[in-house]
């Protein structure tokens, strides 16, 4: 009888297994970025809760021709979904394509929202960047801002382009690349301001970026309005210090839990899905709030 009752906890359990979702979420995070661990916690705390298995894979080399064929490994595992940022259309739009033509459903985050659905993607979770980015130069201006530098970690990524021109829209700008390396922000940023004696005003399109960048600003003694994107509790620190005037907040937390939670019920409900995108921002975290949202930077904000 024990032999049976062993025998039929087996059948159970391995059933359960062949039968659970399986999720893959895939970004163009370096690992260098506090950002995108909480994006990971999203997608692992939307997967908890449905009883869903979790992949998570980033490229740490930020190579889009690497990001391609993750997704396309991930594709041709079949899983119940694939959740993928898109920093690049043009380089991971062959690999989307060919992913939802296999029958994998596919919701796309972070970055890419304008292209999203000419992939054949669900839909988008995610800020409206280039708004994000006119928010942040309308604010800016208002606050004396007229001439500046967006210092910008990732060249290449569409989003970060778009957050810096819709600042650019409010207070002319330059853009500087400054890579995700913590030693070449500094370097870099501290090279472009030195460059640049008649600027007073500097957009940091990055958690890391702002605090290398606010380094910089710092060692050289110059007086700039400085504004970021994204939260971490050193940026929640030099927002309360003054030194930062206000962060965009785009609600990662969000952009890792909506896209599995979407997919379980598209999957398990006839197609249900939301009737449009999911915005995650933009929000204002300045010296009014930064404190109720400082235990959540890079938690769960």
């Amino acid at each position: 009888m024990k032999k049976l009752f062993l025998l039929l906890t087996t059948i159970v359990f391995m059933t359960g297994t062949a039968l659970a979702e399986r999720y893959v979420m895939i970004t163009h995070g370096e690992g260098k970025d506090p950002f995108w661990p909480v994006v990971q916690k999203g997608g692992e705390d939307a997967a908890r809760a449905i009883g869903a298995d979790f992949e998570y894979i980033y490229n740490p080399s930020a190579d889009m021709a690497d990001m391609a064929s993750s997704i396309q490994a991930a594709a041709a595992t079949q899983p119940d979904g694939i959740v993928v940022s898109l920093p690049d259309p043009d380089a991971l739009g062959p690999a989307i394509k060919a992913a939802v033509a296999a029958g994998v459903p596919v919701i796309t985050m972070n970055s890419g929202l304008e292209s999203s659905a000419s992939l054949g993607a669900l839909m988008h979770v995610g800020q409206p960047e280039y708004l994000a980015g006119q928010s942040a130069g309308a604010r800016a201006k208002s606050e004396g801002a007229s001439k500046g530098l967006c210092m910008i970690q990732e060249a290449y990524n569409t989003a970060l382009v778009d957050r810096c021109e819709g600042y650019g829209e409010s207070v002319p700008i330059e853009f500087i690349d400054t890579t995700s390396d913590p030693a070449s922000i500094e370097t870099r940023a501290a090279a472009a301001l030195q460059a640049n004696p008649d600027i007073d005003a500097v957009l940091s399109v990055g958690p890391h970026v702002c605090v290398g960048v606010q380094k910089a600003i710092d060692d050289i003694g110059m007086s700039v309005h400085h504004s970021c994107f994204d939260l971490s509790p050193p940026v929640m620190d030099l927002i309360n210090s003054g030194k930062v005037s206000f962060t965009i907040d785009q609600q990662q937390r969000l952009q890792g839990y909506m896209p599995v939670i979407v997919l379980h019920l598209y999957n398990n409900s006839a197609g249900l899905l939301p009737g449009a995108n999911i915005p995650s921002g933009p929000g204002f975290v300045d010296k009014s709030n930064a404190s109720s949202v400082a235990a959540l930077a890079g938690v769960d904000r």
